[in-house]
Order: C-alpha cells, then structure tokens, then sequence
C-alpha cells in the first residue's frame, strides 16, 4: 500500500512537472510572440522615416522571436530586415536576410532580384548570375536585371584587362568611419573637401540611418612638401548636429553647395540643399536653395558646371526614370530656372547619383541601373555640340563590386579622389586617389591691370576656328586655365568692367607630350593714365629708337583691338632743366609717338598728343611702393620732394619715374555714331604752328 502511495505520488509529481513545463513553455511562446511583435511595430517606426539601421535592429529581434514553424512571419520578417541592410551597404547581412526570406517562400519574387543585387555587390558574380536567370524567367522584361547579370559577365573581363587608370588608398584622409564626396577647392587645388562620420563630427547622437554619427564637412591641406594634412572640421558655423555633406563649389569659388538633412522624429528625412557664401577665409552657416515647390522629394549631390550656369543635383521628385535621377537648373544673376531632367541615356530605372564635372566639361557620375561591375558604378558622360549625351563604363579598377562615386579633379588633370566601399563589411565608404595617364594641352592666362594687380573679376572670352566658344572666369590670383586641341586656331579675348580688350592668338600642332602654354592679358585702364614701358629717344632728341617699336607695335594692336577708343599720348620729363625747353621737348616727343601710330594706320582723329613737361610729376602707386620700399602710395615726386630725399640713386629712380610715355583713355564711343571727334584745339594749333627746339641740353635723357 505503502508502495502504490509511492507509485501515485512519483506519478503526481512526473504529471505536475509535466503540467509545469508544459506552462512554461506557452508562457515563453505567448511572450516572444507579443516581444516580436512589439519588435515589429518599433521597426515599422523606424523604418517609416527612413532610421534603416534601427529598423533593421528590431526586425531582426523580431526575426529571431518567431517560431520557424511560422514561415509566413519569418519570410516577413526576414524581409524588412533585408530592406534595412540594402540601403545602408550591409550587403552581406542583406544576402543572408534575402535568402532567409526565399527560403520561407517570401511572396514578392523581388527578393530573387536584390539577392542577386547583393551577391554581385560581394563579388560573388557566379551566384548572381543564378538568381538573375531565376528572376528574368519571372520578369523577362526586367531592365534592371538584365544589365545586372550583364554586368556580372563583363566584370570578371573588365578585371582580367584593367584600363590604365590606377587607383591608391589614403590612409591620411580616411577614419574608421565613413568618408566620402572628397572635393578638390582652391587656386592650386590644395585644399581637399570631404564628408565624414568621424567621431570629431558635430552632435552627440548616433543617427538612426547609419548606425553612426551624422555626417559634417571636413578640409585637409596641402603643406609646403604637398603632403596632405589630417583632415579638420571647417571653420564655419555651416557644420550643425543634423547630416551636412556632398559639397560643391561655383567655378570663381565663392559660393558653396551642400546637402543637409534636418531631424523629424514623426516625419521622414527629406536631403535639402544649402548655398553657403565665403567671407574673411570662412564659409557661412548656409542658407536653403528652394529648387521647386515639391517638399516631398529629396534634393542632395549638389555640382555647379564648370561655366557656372547651371546647377546639377540629384531626386526622387515626380517625373524622373527611376529611383533617382540627375536633374538641373539654371543659375543667373535673376535667381534659379525651372528643372530639367537629364534623361537618357544618363538617367536609367536605377539610382543616378554624386554627378560632378571635369573642367573640360565632361559630366561623372554613378549609377547602378546601367550594366556594371555591382553597386555604384563610375560613368563618364560626354555632350556632342547637339547636346547629345554618351556615356562610358570607367571600368576596373576605377570601378569594383562595391560602390564607386564621387570623383573630384585636380584642375584639368585625369587625376584626383574618388571613394568606394570596396573590401569593407560594414559597407563604409573610404577616399582613394586615382590618376589616368593622358597628353594634356592646356593654355594659362593671366589677366591684369598694366603696370598693377591681378584682376579677378575679369573675363576671357575663347573662341576657336572648330566651334569652340567659351566664357573663361578667373580664379583669384587672376589666372585661369584650359584645355586646348592641337590644329585649332584660337583666339583669347581679355576683358574687364573699366579696361580695355586684349587679345592674343594661338595654334599648336600635335603634340606626344603634355604642354602648357602661358599667355597674359595685361588690361588698360580707361579711367587712370597708363604707362608705355620701353619707349626711348635719341639723346636730346624726340627721335624714337629702334628699341621701341615692340612698345609702340604693342599700342598699335591695342588701338586696333579697341576701334571705338580715342587717346590722349602725354610725355613727362623731370625737374631738371629749363621748364620752357622740358614742355617743348615732351610736345615734340609725344608728337613723334602720335606719328608712329598714325603711320602703322591708327586715324590720327583717334590721337591727342600732348607735352606736359614737368608740370606734373608721377604720384606713387601701390604697386610702385611695393617695388621702392623708401617710397609711400600716395607720395608726389615733386622737385622739393626728391631733393628732401639725402641717397642720390633714390632721387635718380624718382627721377627716372618721373620721365615717361603715358597714354589716357578720353572716349570709348569713336565711331559708334559715325561722329568723327575732333581733336584737341590746342594740340591741332601745336601741330599746325610747330615748334622750334631749344638749344639747351635737356638733363635727363632716359627712355620710360
């Protein structure tokens, strides 16, 4: 009895054990079921605006909660967690989640596709290849994928015949973070723009996006050796705790483009783009650049073409040919144009993003709608004088399995940055230098006033006998570079607000190496004198000398590229000898330049030659006080003035500044209105009663 007591009672409590575990186990299975779905819904928040990396968190909680008999949840899940990892370059976690979801036989045969998508991205082109042929057999017409599985069979021969491109990491340029959109900025190009999530980026939060800090702009340069320096945030309030990136900048390099995306937390983030203007060396916080009406769309990937007319960006506004295109819009001093897309062939079904121009005028871009190597790929884009657009695969190794974009260009030069994801799990895009090998003719011009500065604010106009027509801006030290083809006659304008044009004229034949060729521009002001260098006469004479023809010839095509200009041709002599002889010296000296002009076929009608002796004495110039240290700008070389000076070589450089050949601008209307302008009474009597020279020596006989 005793026994079957024992027996009922180790019975009772196997039953109750039993009864236990059996609770606990609907207990566990009722609580990962509300956890997932809880898991769910946080991630269907993120997910709503766009926090990929937090979505992606969640769901996959969600994903490990749910019973692998529940296929349709799991298949669900695996999904959304997929959809997460896609967009922020976690391709290989994506492939996993793809494949989890085929595997638990998701409904949408989308997955297939990005599958594929994900395992070109790793390189894995063989596996691609598969998942393609298996979508296409669903979708046949599926453009995407048919330039997907082409580009897994032109890959492996792109890398196996590499182009002669060659492409080099930055250690010094690049974090354990994301750095991307390196922008080359300054007259020599030794400044280097980039956008990075190091920790040194503004802000304390960890973006919902990326899994990192938001992104700010960062500069390096350039030291005295051409070494780059590590990277710093720039010194500008532009930079704030929300996402700033992908910068650019117009052509004189005065104004700054850049994306920025602001923080909602009940709303998506939709990319903006901001101006930013340069003052004192730093850029300003940045003002929002309204391109439409729409604030719907996204607006990011900002690039100004090289003539400054027009500013190409990136969205997914209404009316584009996929995900995203590359639109424009017309930059004037009005204000902003309508939009423009640019259509095929550049934009496809896919993603075309981070356009960015060399100064040639080519158009780069990234794309992964047209067949390449997985990912962004690199493209090159080339306008016919139609305005027909063709564009070029860059191939391997500017290209690889990853993403390939943003390239910016050290002047006219095949060289520069780009950055890529290549070889990194995280998918975290990393700067590399890249430099083609190529002959490249260019011409630079300088472009400033005679005898004074640079001119910046000047304009060259370039026009060739092949159709070439451009409008060339200076950078600030007055420079500007192009390039030129061999067997092209060209014809360079120079002109600035307040001066006269100038021009020059050059042909070069082909050429196997690299050249550059150097011509200046030097501009004469209309409203202040100009001083002709290297005009000399015989001693005691007003004879020219044979030296200064190449003076006087440079004055004549002046006078000819200025047909609507009339002159006053003045001549200066210094303090010493008689004022009486000194003013009819210099009468008949610029009397003798006028002749020269009018015999080499300048309208004597447009010349007023005129002597004024010593009677007004040279006033120092910046660019003279620069030059003669003992002198001051403003300072009047007046008799009493040169004699105070005690250091007799002094007095002889004032008084050698004194003597000169000067002309000035009187009108810019001659012959506008067919008005022939008479020329100065005083100076045609002059001509008329002529004059008879002095019989004492004049003192100072040196040529200006």
């Amino acid at each position: 009895m005793a026994r079957s007591k024992h027996i009922i009672s180790l019975h009772t409590l196997r039953t109750l054990h039993s009864y236990h575990t059996l609770a606990g186990m609907l207990f566990a299975l009722v609580f990962c079921a509300c956890g997932a779905e809880k898991n769910m819904k946080k991630g269907d928040a993120f997910y709503a605006i766009g926090e990929y990396f937090d979505a992606a968190a969640e769901y996959k909680k969600a994903y490990s909660r749910t019973p692998t008999k529940d296929k349709e949840k799991r298949a669900e899940r695996a999904w959304k967690m997929a959809e997460c990892y896609r967009p922020i370059n976690y391709s290989a976690k994506a492939a996993g989640a793809y494949q989890n979801a085929i595997r638990y036989k998701y409904h949408d045969s989308l997955a297939i596709f990005y599958l594929a998508q994900m395992q070109q991205r790793q390189g894995d082109y063989k596996n691609a290849t598969k998942n393609y042929d298996a979508f296409l057999q669903l979708a046949p017409k599926h453009t995407l994928a048919q330039n997907g599985k082409k580009g897994c069979e032109l890959a492996p021969q792109w890398k196996a015949k590499p182009t002669l491109y060659t492409v080099k990491k930055e250690p010094i340029l690049n974090s354990r973070r994301s750095d991307f959109s390196p922008v080359l900025y300054g007259d020599e190009w030794d400044q280097l723009y980039i956008t990075s999530t190091r920790p040194q980026s503004s802000g304390n939060e960890v973006s919902g996006i990326t899994g990192t800090k938001n992104g700010d702009i960062f500069v390096s340069k350039k030291d005295d050796k051409g070494k780059w320096g590590q990277p710093e945030s720039i010194e500008s309030e532009l930079n704030t705790d929300y996402d700033e990136g992908a910068c650019a900048f117009s052509p004189d390099g005065k104004t700054m483009y850049f994306t920025r995306c602001t923080f909602d937390a009940d709303y998506p983030r939709f990319a903006e783009i901001f101006s930013s203007s340069r003052s004192d060396a730093s850029w300003g916080s940045g003002q929002a650049v309204t391109l439409t009406k729409d604030t719907l769309s996204s607006y990011a990937h900002p690039a100004v073409s090289p003539d400054g007319r027009w500013l190409y960006f990136v969205s997914d506004m209404p009316g584009g040919l996929g995900g995203t295109d590359i639109w424009r819009i017309a930059l004037s001093e009005h204000g902003l144009g309508g939009v423009e897309n640019l259509g095929e062939p550049i934009n496809s079904e896919g993603n075309e993003m981070f356009p960015t121009f060399r100064p040639n005028g080519d158009l780069y871009f990234s794309s992964d709608g047209h067949a390449g190597m997985g990912g962004l790929d690199l493209f090159c884009a080339q306008s016919d004088s139609a305005g027909h657009w063709s564009i070029e695969n860059l191939r391997y190794p500017m290209n690889s399995s990853g993403d390939d974009f943003g390239m910016t260009f050290e002047g006219l030069h095949n060289r520069g940055f780009f950055c890529t994801n290549r070889g990194d799990a995280r998918g975290w895009d990393h700067i590399m230098s890249f430099e083609c090998p190529e002959i490249l003719l260019t011409v630079k011009g300088w472009l400033y006033e005679k005898d004074g500065y640079e001119l910046p604010e000047g304009l060259v106009y370039m026009v060739g006998n092949d159709g070439t027509y451009l409008k060339l801006s200076m950078r600030s030290d007055g420079s500007f570079t192009q390039e030129i083809k061999p067997n092209v006659d060209y014809v360079f304008l120079g002109t600035c607000k307040g001066y006269l044009n100038h021009k020059e004229e050059l042909r070069i034949d082909t050429s196997s190496v690299s050249r550059e060729y150097v011509l200046q521009f030097p501009l004469a002001s209309i409203n202040n004198p100009v001083l002709i260098r290297n005009v000399f006469y015989e001693f005691d004479s007003a004879a020219l000398t044979e030296s200064s023809t190449q003076a006087l010839d440079s004055l004549v095509d002046l006078l000819n590229e200025n047909p609507n200009v009339t002159i006053e041709l003045a001549s200066h002599c210094d303090y010493r000898g008689r004022d009486e002889y000194n003013m009819r010296l210099s009468q008949r000296r610029a009397e003798s330049v006028v002749n020269y002009l009018i015999e080499h076929g300048i309208d004597s009608v447009r010349l007023t030659p005129i002597g004024y002796g010593e009677s007004r004495p040279k006033i120092v110039t910046r660019k003279i006080a620069e030059q003669q240290p003992f002198l001051h700008e403003g300072d009047t070389l007046t008799e009493a003035f040169i004699l105070a000076i005690e250091d007799e070589e002094k007095q002889e450089v004032c008084n050698a500044l004194n003597r000169r050949t000067e002309f000035k601008v009187l009108r810019t209307t001659y012959g506008l209105f067919d008005v022939p302008q008479k020329k100065d009474e005083k100076a045609a009597k002059k001509e008329e009663e002529g004059s008879t020279e002095d019989t004492a020596p004049e003192e100072s006989t040196d040529g200006i």
